[in-house]
C-alpha cells in the first residue's frame, strides 16, 4: 500500500547532546511511505501503513537506510556489498545478545554517516548502518572495547547485535528505561532507576505473542488515516510468528486504542497497546532508549 505520511517530531525526538528528548510537534515533513504496515490493527481489522515522524520514513524509497536496500563497505580486495540493517532487513551472521533482560548505563550512539557494522571489533563487516530509517537513528550500546561499540540492531532476527566504530558515532545520553511485563500485562518506565510511572497494557495473542528479549525505541511517526493512535512507537524488534503483516515486516510497535477495554488482554497482533496518558510520557522518551520485555 501506499500512503500520504505526515513525519513530524511529535513522538521521541533526538537531543544530539545530553539528555535526548521527543517533545511533540517541532517539525513537519510530508513524505511518501511504499510498502512498511506495522503489526497495528484498526478497529475493524484494517491495517494501515506506517507513518514516519521524527524526520524520516519507513517505507522503501530512495533516502538511505530503507529496506532491501544494500550499501558498500571498503575490504581487502575492494568495495562489498553490504545489506543495510533496518527494520525491514534480516542480517546474517549477526551476534546473539548475550544478556537480553539487563540494563545498560543509558549510552546510546547515532551514526555521523553510513557505516558498517562488524560482527566483531576489526572482523568481518555483516551490514551496514545509516544515519537514518523510521527516524533519526539511535542505538542503546550495551558494550565497548577499544574504540568499538557493540549495539542493539534494528533488523532480523529478534536480538541481534553487531559492533561499530566509535569515530563513526556521536554519543549521547538517556536517563529511560522502559520495561514490559507480558505475564502482569504492565509497563514501567523508569527515569535513573527511579520507577516514575505504571499503566496496565494489552500484547500479543498466544498465537502472535509480544517477543521477549531486550530492544530499543527506534522511532516515532503519526498516521492521519487512522484514528488509534496520535503517535506510533515502532521497536527494533519483530514478531517471532510472523514474517511480515499487511504487506509489510511485522516490526513491533507501542500505540494506544481506541477503546481500553484491550488494557489487560492477550488481543494484539504482537504490539503493546497502552493508555493515552502512557503514551504522552512515552513520546518524551529519547530514541535509543532500551526495553526491556519479559514474562513477569
Amino acid at each position: 500500500m501506499t500512503g500520504r505520511h505526515t513525519s513530524a517530531t511529535a513522538g521521541a525526538r533526538t537531543w544530539p547532546t545530553a539528555v535526548l528528548s521527543a517533545a511533540a510537534g517541532v517539525l513537519a515533513v510530508l513524505v511518501v511511505l511504499v510498502g512498511l504496515m506495522w503489526m497495528i490493527g484498526s478497529p475493524d481489522g484494517a491495517e494501515y501503513p506506517g507513518r514516519a515522524e521524527q524526520g524520516e520514513q519507513t517505507g522503501e524509497t530512495s533516502r538511505p537506510g530503507q529496506g532491501g536496500q544494500a550499501g558498500q563497505a571498503e575490504s581487502g580486495t575492494g568495495a562489498v556489498e553490504l545489506v543495510d540493517s533496518t527494520t525491514h532487513t534480516t542480517v546474517e551472521g549477526a551476534p546473539v545478545d548475550p544478556a537480553p533482560q539487563q540494563g545498560t548505563d543509558g549510552v546510546i550512539v547515532h551514526p555521523l554517516r553510513p557505516t558498517p557494522v562488524h560482527a566483531e571489533p576489526g572482523g568481518e563487516a555483516i551490514a551496514r548502518m545509516t544515519p537514518t530509517q523510521i527516524s533519526d537513528t539511535w542505538l542503546p550500546v550495551i558494550d565497548e572495547r577499544d574504540g568499538w561499540v557493540r549495539v542493539l540492531l534494528p533488523s532480523r532476527p529478534n536480538g541481534s547485535t553487531g559492533w561499530l566504530r566509535g569515530e563513526d558515532l556521536e554519543r549521547a545520553f538517556t536517563p529511560y528505561t522502559i520495561h514490559v511485563h507480558l505475564g502482569s500485562m504492565t509497563l514501567r518506565l523508569l527515569s535513573r532507576g527511579d520507577e516514575i510511572g505504571s499503566w496496565p497494557i494489552g500484547i500479543g495473542k498466544p498465537d502472535t505473542p509480544t517477543p521477549a528479549g531486550r530492544t530499543f525505541l527506534l522511532g516515532s511517526f503519526t498516521d492521519a488515516a487512522q484514528q488509534f493512535s496520535p503517535v506510533i512507537l515502532p521497536l527494533g524488534s519483530h514478531s517471532d510468528t510472523l514474517d511480515d503483516f499487511g504487506g509489510g515486516s511485522g516490526t513491533v510497535a507501542i500505540h494506544t486504542w481506541p477503546t481500553e477495554d484491550v488494557l489487560g488482554t492477550a488481543t494484539s497482533h504482537g504490539c503493546i497497546r497502552v493508555p493515552r496518558d502512557a503514551l504522552d510520557r512515552l513520546t518524551e522518551v529519547p530514541l535509543g532508549t532500551l526495553v526491556l520485555v519479559d514474562q513477569q
